[in-house]
C-alpha cells in the first residue's frame, strides 16, 4: 500500500489520507523523461511516470477515504476480479491498471492476460486481480478510467491504420490532446499502430499559417524567410511548413523544408502536390480526415496523414471489472 496516500488502520477500520506530498519541499521537475527522436517522436512511458499519474488520480478519487467500501467491506476480505473487454478493442494502458491496484495493496496478485497493442475480442479478460477486496474496489474506477480512455485512443488509431494498409501513408497524431495526458495518449496512438508527430512545441519546427501571416512582408516570401530563420536558430531540428495552396508547396520545396503539411486540400490538389514535391520532402495531409476519406487521401501518395480525432474525439471503450 502506497504510504504517500493511504494508510489503512485495521483496528480503526478506516483509511487515513496522508498529505505527504504537501509536506515535501517543492522542486522543479519534468512530468516525463526528456528524451525523444527527431521525427517521428518516440514516446516511451516509464513506471515512475505512470505511478505519478496514478497517485494523483487515486488522491483525487479517494479523498479522505472510500466511505462505502470502508463501511461495508471487512478489512480482511479477499476477492478475485476480472477486467474484461465488453466490446472489440485494441488494448492500451494495462500497466496503469496494474499500478493502480498495487498502490493500494502491494500484496495483490495480478495475472496479465492481454498486452498493449493487442486486438481483443469482446468478452476477453485483460487482467485477473486477486487480493484485498477493499483495494480492488477502491482502485477500480481509476484503473478503468485509464484503460478505457487509452484503449479508446488505440482502438480508433487501429481503425485508421487498417484503412490505409497497403499504401505508403502512415497515420500521425497531433497536439490536440487532453491536457496533462499528451504522452499517455501518444503512447496509446503508437499502441494502435499510429506514429507520433512532435511531442510539443520544442522538438520540431512547424511553420503554420499564422506564422506566415506574421511574416507576410518578408522577401522573397514568408516561407523562405521562416525556413531560413528556423535553420539558423535550430539547425538540428526538422522543419515542417504548412501549405494551403500549391504555390506554397512550391515555395516550401524551394526553401528546403523537410516536411510539407498539405492543409485541407482536395484529393486532386493532394495528387498535384505530391507531383510537385517529387520526393524532395515528406508530405503530410491534414484536415477533413475521417474513416470515409482516409483511404482516398492515402491513395494520393502522401507519406503521412495526421488525425486530430485520434486524441480529441476518441471515445472510451467499454471495459468492466467483475467480481467472481
Amino acid at each position: 500500500m502506497h504510504a504517500a496516500f493511504l494508510n489503512q488502520t485495521r483496528a480503526a477500520g478506516h483509511y487515513k489520507f496522508r498529505h505527504v506530498l504537501e509536506s515535501r519541499p517543492r522542486r522543479a521537475f519534468f512530468l516525463f523523461p526528456v528524451s525523444f527522436c527527431r521525427h517521428l517522436v518516440c514516446v516511451k512511458l516509464a513506471a515512475a511516470e505512470i505511478r505519478r499519474a496514478i497517485r494523483a488520480a487515486l488522491a483525487e478519487d479517494l479523498g479522505s477515504g472510500d466511505v462505502t467500501t470502508l463501511a461495508t467491506v471487512p478489512a480482511n476480505a479477499k476477492s478475485v476480479a476480472l477486467m474484461r473487454a465488453r466490446e472489440p478493442l485494441t488494448a492500451a494502458g494495462i500497466q496503469f491498471a496494474e499500478i493502480a491496484f498495487r498502490e493500494l495493496s502491494p500484496q495483490i496478485k495480478i495475472k496479465k492476460l492481454a498486452r498493449d497493442g493487442q486486438k481483443v475480442a469482446a468478452g476477453k479478460t485483460l487482467l485477473k486481480i486477486s487480493g484485498s477486496s477493499r483495494a480492488i474496489l477502491s482502485a477500480e474506477r481509476v484503473a478503468l478510467n485509464f484503460v478505457q480512455r487509452l484503449s479508446g485512443v488505440a482502438t480508433a488509431t487501429a481503425q485508421f491504420a487498417g484503412f490505409v494498409k497497403g499504401t505508403r501513408a502512415r497515420i500521425l497524431d497531433t497536439r490536440k490532446t487532453t491536457p496533462g495526458w499528451r504522452r499517455f495518449e501518444k503512447y496509446a496512438v503508437a499502441s494502435g499502430g499510429g506514429k507520433n508527430h512532435r511531442l510539443g512545441l520544442f522538438d520540431m519546427v512547424l511553420i503554420k499559417d499564422n506564422h506566415l501571416v506574421a511574416l507576410r512582408n518578408e522577401k522573397p516570401n514568408a516561407i523562405a524567410a521562416a525556413v531560413a530563420r528556423a535553420r539558423k536558430k535550430f539547425p538540428k531540428l526538422k522543419v515542417e511548413v504548412e501549405a494551403d495552396t500549391l504555390a506554397q508547396v512550391a515555395q516550401a520545396i524551394a526553401a528546403g523544408a523537410d516536411i510539407i503539411l498539405l492543409d485541407n486540400m482536395t484529393i486532386a490538389q493532394l495528387c498535384q502536390a505530391v507531383k510537385i514535391v517529387r520526393g524532395r520532402a515528406k508530405t503530410e495531409a491534414s484536415g477533413g480526415v475521417n474513416l470515409k476519406t482516409v483511404r482516398a487521401i492515402a491513395a494520393t501518395g502522401v507519406d503521412f496523414i495526421s488525425v486530430g480525432a485520434l486524441t480529441h474525439s476518441a471515445r472510451a471503450v467499454d471495459i468492466g471489472l467483475d467480481f467472481e
